[in-house]
């Protein structure tokens, strides 16, 4: 069976030696979070990752959700436990604002817990992670009452919360929804509709479900300038804060999936249920937008984090498999073969694997801690410039880390050969659940689009031109160290080549639309390979800080740096080469070729 230990090493190296996170102390949330504080939550949330969720892994893949003949949803065994165990420990309120019970503490801290937990049951940690998205949603756009009513029991998990966005007619066009809101004398409205492919829509961990609803309010505009924000509680809510009466829609079915089966995706039917207008009319999708970039962050976080348990269960299977001799002699000669890992092309897969996911988790860090900036810095130049990388770069996370993110789980299960291909090794669930990331929250392709037509262009290019400055500071303040030399000179590669994909598609992208679309993919890869050149160089730098301590972590932290920068990062060139061949060879062909 697959087995899970936190990277606790790793995480303590991007969070004290890399990101300094100690440096922001002066700064609310920071203060209350000093480097005993962050250890001992790192220590626990490793305990709970690995003790409580990583056992219920396998369980809620084989026993998935049921739904009962009234509607209700039973989730697989073990999950209502562990959820209560997750709202008592005060785990879902790490980041939640203190005025409604959380505990205030940078998001950042809550990212390393949250990456944990999915790496252990990337199912279960589906319901916390969207409860806290809904909080952040009203957080941002509620009214104060619906922040009195709902947030404390949100921000702690005592309550779950959703979103309701998909419908069977449309997924990624959302101005093309149908649900209904109609307006009532006491200003609630009725909601009507089916949304479809709704996570934890119905389940049996929390005795309140908050769903977020996007509908048109009758005689809205057409299109997404239409829609508006509902609330829509399972029960609704007393004014003492008590449960009421149960609202009028329910769980109509649920999806049989590839994965992520002891996650409850729901098709919920809405027949004149009661809902609560969130912020104004016909901007619903404003404030959605809070919850889902939230969200597609989680996501990426979620392609690093499969990988990183795909990777853990490969290099234990690598060293134990016995399997044929090395090809420059046996290195197990009292074995009948050698561990396989003495093979260069499992190295290679190995050294893919672990690559990614160190620089990986060193971006998402890095964003999260952008997240927190952009809140809490008095600085007002340090907030635009940290909420412009958000807006930028939230989709290279959400689609680079989801592909290679599953691409590790296939190199995993490619390393257990056959093994790997029976469930009863437990990789090829991996496999499975880690696909859905490249497509929920906005498919890849979407991720791609949305990078390369909005946020490129967005504010004159502020963001992207920032985001050179950052690697052309790096490598000014960088150039004149010899051991620094390789990283700096692939950094600087990176950079251009980047650059040169970015000039490509403002000339071209704008004068032929197809252009810009059929680069976007690669544009993307472009990026995200980019970033984590900026990622590996500042690691590598900080390892060499270290280096004298005689610390085989940091030498090895180096070594891997080498790697991605020898291996990895050459397929940037591939990248910028497809990116400029733009349209033609893509749209050639007539659709009735096809």
């Amino acid at each position: 069976m697959p087995r899970y230990q936190a990277p606790l090493r790793d995480m303590r190296f991007l969070l004290n030696d890399v990101l300094k996170v100690d440096t922001y102390s002066n700064l609310p949330g920071f203060s209350d979070a000093p480097p005993d504080v962050v250890d001992a939550i790192l220590d626990s949330g490793a305990k709970f990752a690995s003790e409580v969720l990583q056992p219920l892994n396998a369980v809620g893949d084989r026993q998935g959700c049921t739904r009962n003949p009234d509607a209700s949803v039973k989730t697989p065994d073990g999950f209502p436990d562990a959820y209560r165990q997750m709202v008592e420990g005060g785990w879902i309120a790490i980041s939640g604002d203190p005025e409604y019970g959380g505990q205030g503490l940078p998001r950042i801290i809550s990212m390393a817990f949250n990456e944990m937990c999915s790496s252990a049951n990337m199912a279960f940690a589906m319901y916390p992670g969207l409860t806290h998205g809904a909080y952040s949603a009203i957080h941002v756009g509620g009214s104060d009452e619906q922040k009195r009513t709902y947030l404390p029991k949100l921000c702690t998990g005592e309550w779950s919360g959703t979103m309701n966005l998909t419908e069977p007619q449309c997924g990624t066009d959302l101005g093309l929804i149908k649900t209904k809101a109609v307006p009532q004398a006491d200003g609630t409205y009725k909601i009507t509709g089916q949304k479809i492919w709704i996570s934890g829509g119905e389940q049996d961990l929390a005795p309140n479900i908050i769903q977020l609803v996007l509908a048109r309010i009758e005689g809205a505009p057409e299109g997404v300038k239409g829609i508006s924000l509902f609330i829509v509680p399972k029960y609704l809510v007393n004014a003492d804060g008590s449960l009421g009466a149960r609202n009028a829609f329910e769980c109509g079915g649920l999806e049989e999936k590839m994965g992520i089966h002891g996650n409850a995706t729901c098709v919920m039917n809405y027949d004149g249920a009661t809902g609560y207008l969130v912020g104004e009319p016909h901007k619903g999708m404003r404030t959605m937008f809070v919850m889902m970039n939230e969200a597609r962050l989680g996501v990426g976080m979620q392609g690093l984090a499969q990988a990183e348990v795909s990777y853990q269960n490969a290099a234990d299977f690598a060293r134990e498999r016995v399997q044929g001799r090395s090809i420059t002699g046996a290195k197990a000669p009292d074995k009948p073969a050698d561990p396989i890992i003495v093979h260069p092309d499992v190295r290679r897969m190995l050294m893919d694997m672990k690559s990614f996911t160190e620089g990986a988790r060193a971006f998402t860090y890095w964003l999260a801690l952008q997240g927190d900036l952009m809140h809490v810095s008095p600085d007002e130049i340090t907030r635009t410039r940290a909420d412009d990388r958000m807006a930028l770069l939230t989709p290279v996370v959400k689609g680079y880390l989801t592909d290679k993110g599953f691409r590790s789980a296939s190199d995993a299960l490619q390393l257990h050969g056959g093994a790997g291909y029976t469930r009863e090794q437990g990789v090829e669930q991996f496999v499975r659940d880690a696909r859905i990331a490249m497509i929920y929250e906005g498919t890849n392709g979407i991720q791609a689009l949305d990078l390369v037509g909005r946020k490129l262009a967005s504010n004159g290019g502020r963001a992207v031109f920032q985001v050179f400055t950052d690697m052309e500071e790096f490598c000014s303040a960088h150039e004149a160290s010899e051991d620094m030399k390789p990283f700096v000179a692939g950094l600087q590669t990176a950079e251009a080549q980047l650059k040169e994909a970015t000039m490509w598609l403002m000339q071209n992208g704008m004068s032929n639309f197809d252009n810009a679309g059929a680069s976007s993919h690669d544009y993307l890869h472009l990026f995200g390979l980019a970033m984590l050149a900026l990622m590996w160089a500042r690691m590598a730098d900080a390892a060499l800080q270290k280096r004298a301590t005689g610390d085989s972590f940091y030498e090895d932290k180096l070594l891997t740096a080498r790697y991605f920068f020898d291996r990895v990062l050459p397929d940037a060139a591939s990248h910028l080469a497809k990116v400029k061949t733009g349209a033609a060879p893509v749209m050639a062909l007539k659709a009735d070729a096809f």
